[in-house]
C-alpha cells in the first residue's frame, strides 16, 4: 500500500501542476506600433494562458499611443531567467509580441 501512494505521489510531482499565468508588459516601441508582453513559468509548472486577457491588455497598451487595436504577431520568444546548480533551467520567460493596428 505504501508503495503505491509513493508511486502516485511520485507522479503528481513530476507530471507539474498546472497554473493560471497572466502576462505582463515588457516591452514596446512607440516608433514601431509594437507591445510585448511575457509570461514566466518554473520547471515543474505548466503555464495556462488566458490570450483573449492578453489580447485585452495589449490593446489597452496600444490605446495609450493613439491605435485602436493589437494582434499577435511573430510567435514568442522563450528564454531561460534562472538556472539550478546542475545548469537546468528552473525559470522560463516566453515574451509574445503584439503589433498596434488601427
Amino acid at each position: 500500500m505504501e508503495k503505491t501512494l509513493l508511486f502516485v505521489f511520485v507522479i503528481l510531482f513530476l507530471s507539474g501542476c498546472t497554473v493560471n499565468k497572466e502576462m505582463y508588459a515588457v516591452g514596446g516601441s512607440k516608433a514601431d506600433g509594437t507591445i510585448e508582453l511575457a509570461y514566466d513559468f518554473g520547471m515543474f509548472e505548466t503555464p495556462k494562458i488566458d490570450f483573449q486577457k492578453a489580447s485585452q491588455l495589449a490593446v489597452k497598451k496600444c490605446s495609450v499611443w493613439g491605435y485602436k487595436n493589437a494582434e499577435a504577431f511573430g510567435g514568442k520568444r522563450t528564454r531561460c531567467t534562472d538556472r539550478n546548480g546542475f545548469g537546468d533551467c528552473v525559470r522560463t520567460e516566453v515574451t509574445v509580441p503584439f503589433q498596434c493596428t488601427e
